[in-house]
């Protein structure tokens, strides 16, 4: 039970900034974590390891996944909303906001080139 009527809009979000202060420490943290994993393709391929290269590509797999099952958002998006009303690109992570905008395409890019640069160096294409 909720406490509002059926059909009725959610209730605005209920301002927290030490609750969203946290949410966007741990939004960021796990970003830079997988922001490394996508270095780490590249690093991995570079060096030779390809071992590295391709827990890093499963790694970021699992991160495609999990953004792919929530409408290709990250889910710690949604638990910062109940603590903001601001919406701009980086209410709910420590980003500067153009990155946060496109934050998708410039990492999305490197990871994809990452993996086809590994593919390419472990069949001796490179």
């Amino acid at each position: 039970m909720t406490g509002q009527p059926a059909g009725a809009p959610p209730a605005p979000p209920r301002e927290d900034p030490g609750r969203l202060r946290l949410v966007k420490l741990l939004h960021s943290t796990v970003w830079a974590f997988f922001v490394a994993s996508i270095l780490g393709v590249w690093a991995g391929a570079l060096l030779g390891r390809h071992d590295v290269a391709f827990t890093c590509v499963a790694i970021v797999v699992v991160e495609v996944i999990i953004l792919l099952v929530n409408g290709w958002a990250c889910p710690l998006t949604a638990i910062a909303a109940r603590y903001t009303a601001d919406r701009r690109p980086n209410f709910d992570i420590y980003l500067p906001e153009w990155l946060a905008r496109y934050n998708k395409e410039v990492f999305g890019t490197l990871y994809v080139a990452g993996v086809l640069y590994a593919v390419a160096r472990w069949r001796g294409w490179v």
